[in-house]
């Protein structure tokens, strides 16, 4: 029999998600109160007015090094005729916070003093009363409010309670939660695991135990939950009976025939939300408990199992309700306007979360978009912004500007080298040598193929752009394609690298591939490049030589956006291979049929070759540690390496 599959209620913004929730949840009977000590009590809220028990500071003190003196006495103090004060009657040396000396109301500066002997001062200019004096109560005064209620605790605050003696006080409780992942497939992270075919290691809990520390939270989570109802719904209740407020069910939100979230909170609760109009992100769950769960009144959510989604859910839900219930402000990251590298289609309906590679060129910020997978959570790492492409738009073109919440500092853009163009290891290898430095750099690359990275320079859209385009014509690389797109902007070419390409096939290349010839057999499988890419070129080259139509390549419309994809594609068994370079292969224990050697060079605007980000690549690039190490990768040459190229320069051989 057929298990029966959810069906999402109506698919709402997160904004309305947050609004229902707060609507149907009550954060004075959720959470109560507790004492806690003033000196750990930072980024709590207090729930109650707090008013000093002492003043700050609870005595007159000197503010300044000086004497301390009767004002009066000094009156009558002129240049040409300076006061002359006897010690003990007259002043009293003091330093800074000293308690000022009975009789006295007025403190010197002692570079405004000028010792006659060691029991005579001379003052040669009168003081007014209090003068550089710390009056009792100046700061606090005892019995005054001094924090008032539903107020977050600042570094500042314990200072200041501290001061006026007070040493605890009543605080909101900590919102405390648990984490529940689930699935058959999910191993569990603490054993360590080895994942076979259709297994992931789970990590989605600890995501969200990081964010949930950060907000202030009691985060706990469990070993992972088998997919059975039952067990899930035993898992939430014991989740409940330990005193979690609100507890996560990880994965099991979707329409899936095994996806039993929304039907374990129906069966002890209120389901208020299943389905936010947000891509990754459209399974989020929310619901409410009732009687039936024993404990009435406590949030329920279902996160999507897919961790860029899962991530949307956190931020975008649970952060401001979370914050809600705690009395506090929700997290606000800063806005940028930043220019689109590359144009990206996007459905209309849903607000369509998309990440961005972004860095300063010339005057703008410019942003290259990443690859929008639920489960692309690398795009996470490797991105400084964050757009959101409207739910009645159907994409963003090229050159427009987008506003973007920033996920780095606004200052770290400054110090990015945003690359779009063809995708090479020595790229990764390049990042890790520019965050070594003691002013470190950051290098972000868009994978858009080597003719996507001049469409990129031509837009403005980049700093560099990586390519290896060869033109059987003249045997030359890139300048041809230089020339022809790129006439009206002038570059200087440097070598980053001679590669090796060929076909990367399985350890021991069991169907004997040779060359591309084989690929028209029916026994194999071909995983391509995209569109673009100058592998792809080389390989249309290859074919066109050897008389084969594309049509009789079986995968050639299989496509992947870097040489390791190709690598993983081939490793797995999901093709029998694919064109990409040797260190891919190597990287990855398979076998290699070299094809051909090709020129990776990085082409830069000349308008920012002096740019510091530009200089400081190139000399990285030259350094000989750093040529050593890519050579170590495999099927690289350096011969040439940082070299400036010039048109006809070829492989640089005679």
């Amino acid at each position: 029999m057929q298990t029966k599959r959810n069906i999402y209620l109506k698919t709402i913004p997160p904004e309305e998600a947050v609004a229902l929730a707060k609507a149907h949840l009550d954060r004075d009977a959720l959470l109560g109160t507790e004492h806690v000590p003033t000196h750990e009590a930072a980024g709590r809220v207090t729930a109650e007015p707090v008013y000093a028990r002492y003043s700050s500071p609870t005595f007159h003190a000197a503010a300044m090094d000086g004497v301390a003196v009767s004002a009066e006495s000094t009156f009558a103090a002129r240049e040409d005729a300076p006061v002359s004060l006897p010690r003990g009657e007259g002043f009293v040396f003091v330093n800074t916070g000293n308690p000022l000396p009975e009789g006295k109301n007025a403190v010197v500066m002692i570079e405004n003093v000028v010792q006659q002997d060691a029991n005579t001062v001379l003052i040669d200019a009168p003081a007014f009363p209090w003068q550089h004096v710390r009056r009792i109560g100046e700061d606090i005064v005892a019995t005054e409010l001094l924090i008032p209620q539903n107020r977050e605790l600042t570094p500042s605050d314990i200072g200041a309670l501290l001061s006026a003696g007070i040493y605890d006080l009543k605080v909101r409780e900590t919102v405390k939660t648990i984490f529940l992942p689930t699935g058959d497939e999910v191993l569990n992270f603490l054993d360590r695991p080895e994942p076979r075919a259709g297994q992931v290691i789970e990590s989605n809990s600890q995501v969200f135990r990081a964010y949930a520390r950060s907000w202030g939270m009691d985060a706990a989570w469990s070993a992972p939950v088998p997919d059975d109802e039952d067990a899930l719904r035993n898992a939430v209740l014991d989740g409940l009976k330990s005193g979690c407020h609100m507890v996560v069910v990880g994965a099991g939100s979707s329409a899936g025939s095994k996806d039993y979230s929304r039907r374990v909170f129906e069966s002890i609760g209120t389901v208020l939300v299943h389905g936010i109009s947000v891509m990754p992100g459209k399974p989020s769950l929310l619901a409410v408990t009732d009687e039936r769960s024993g404990y009435p009144g406590r949030l329920l959510v279902g996160a999507p199992g897919y961790p860029v989604s899962a991530i949307v859910c956190h931020e975008k839900i649970l952060a401001p309700v979370v914050h809600w219930l705690m009395g506090k402000s929700a997290p606000e990251r800063h806005e940028a306007n930043i220019v689109l590298a590359r144009k990206t289609p996007s459905r209309p309906g849903m607000r369509e979360a998309l990440r961005l590679a972004a860095g300063r060129i010339g005057e703008n910020i410019v942003g290259a978009p990443l690859a929008r997978g639920a489960g692309m959570i690398t795009t996470m790492t490797r991105a400084q912004a964050v757009t959101y492409i409207p739910e009645d738009a159907e994409g963003v073109e090229q050159g427009e500007t987008v506003k973007a919440e920033l996920l780095v500092h606004k200052s770290d853009l400054d110090r990015v080298l945003v690359h779009v163009g063809s995708h090479d290891n020595t790229l990764d290898l390049l990042a890790n040598e520019l965050m070594g430095l003691s002013d470190s750099l950051r290098l972000v690359s868009s994978h858009a193929g080597s003719m996507g990275g001049l469409t990129a320079l031509k837009a403005g859209s980049a700093l560099f752009a990586g390519a290896h385009l060869f033109d059987p014509e003249t045997g030359d690389f890139n300048f041809p394609f230089i020339e022809r797109y790129l006439k009206d902007i002038p570059v200087t070419v440097v070598n980053l690298a001679i590669r090796h390409q060929g076909l990367i096939v399985p350890k021991g290349n069991p169907l004997s591939i040779r060359g591309v010839d084989d690929l028209t057999r029916d026994d194999v499988v071909f995983i391509n490049r995209q569109r673009g890419a100058g592998t792809r070129i080389l390989l249309d080259h290859h074919l066109k030589k050897a008389g084969i139509s594309p049509r009789d390549v079986t995968g050639y419309e299989n496509e992947e956006f870097t040489h390791m994809a190709v690598a993983v594609n081939v490793l797995t068994g999901a093709a029998s291979c694919g064109l990409g370079i040797y260190a891919a292969a190597k990287a990855l224990g398979l076998d290699f049929v070299p094809l051909a050697h090709e020129r990776y060079d990085l082409i830069i605007p000349e308008a920012y070759v002096d740019d510091p980000r530009i200089r400081t690549l190139i000399e990285i690039i030259k350094r000989p540690a750093v040529q050593a190490k890519i050579k170590a990768q495999g099927g690289y040459e350096t011969d040439m390496t940082g070299r400036i190229m010039q048109p006809g320069m070829g492989l640089g051989q005679d």
